[in-house]
Parts: structure tokens; sequence; C-alpha cells
């Protein structure tokens, strides 16, 4: 990534958020399962909307205050093997295929951080990191529910 300045940065992670969502589509369109069909369409359309969110923040820097770290990380994603993508993965493969995914973009972001040129840059990738991890917890949430259905 060419970081030469905080346009690159947002084009960076515009392309990252568009990527995200063309795969969750993909996605969409390989699997039998209609569970894990519409998990991978609200993926698709939760991307398009962290683009959106990163399109309005950089048109706003103020919106920084949307970008705060998330209060707690069970780390479940971090103790998952990443599932290979086929046609008939079950719903917990599904969504710990997702956390996986982002789990990979917020780390991408945050060693990014380690390279920043100054603090609106290292802020930036910081701020997109925080965003990565949300939805990070938010899947690790569902696949908890539907991965270890024996905890209810």
């Amino acid at each position: 990534m060419n970081t030469n300045n905080i346009t690159d940065l947002f084009d960076f992670a515009l392309s990252q958020e568009n990527e995200a969502s063309a795969f969750y589509t993909e996605l969409a369109e390989k699997v039998q399962n209609s569970g894990v069909r519409q998990i991978f369409l609200e993926l698709a359309d939760d991307e398009k909307g962290h683009a959106m969110l990163i399109e309005n923040y950089r048109n706003n820097p103020a919106l920084e205050d949307k970008f705060h770290p998330p209060t707690y990380n069970y780390k479940v994603s971090e103790s998952e093997e990443k599932p290979e993508m086929t046609s008939n993965m079950s719903p917990s493969d599904a969504i710990a295929l997702a956390m996986k995914r982002e789990q990979e973009a917020a780390d991408l972001y945050l060693a990014l951080t380690q390279s920043a040129k100054d603090e609106s840059e290292k802020t930036i990738l910081t701020n997109l990191a925080n965003m990565e991890l949300k939805h990070k917890i938010m899947l690790e949430d569902a696949f908890v529910n539907i991965g270890y259905p024996e905890v209810f």
C-alpha cells in the first residue's frame, strides 16, 4: 500500500471494504444453505456500510467519535482455524470464516499504524482497525451462539 498521503489511506480502506463486500456476495452465490447465504448477504451489506462510513469520515474527520475501540474482545477468532470456503459449509463455519477475515483486516490496519508517518495517519488506521474489531466481535457473538449451541 502506498501511504504517501491521507487520501491513499482512505482509498486503500475503501478498496478493502469493497473487496470484502464482493467476497461475501460471491460466497452467498455459491453456498447452498439459505441461512448461510443470508449471513453472507448481510455481511456484504455491512461492508458496503463500512465503505460509506469511511467515505463520510474522509469528508468529515470529526466523525472520529464513531470509531471507539470495542469494550471487550473474547478473542474467539484468534483461537479458531480459518475454514475453507465450500458450497455446503455450515453456518458456524461461515461465521468463522467471516470473523477470521474481519480479524485479518483489523490486524492489517494495526500493523500499518507502525509505519504511519504522522499522528493523523495513525489515528485513521487505528479507527479503521476499531471498526473491523467491532464487526469481528459481533461475528464472534454469533459464532458462539451458532457454533457452540450447547451453551444454552
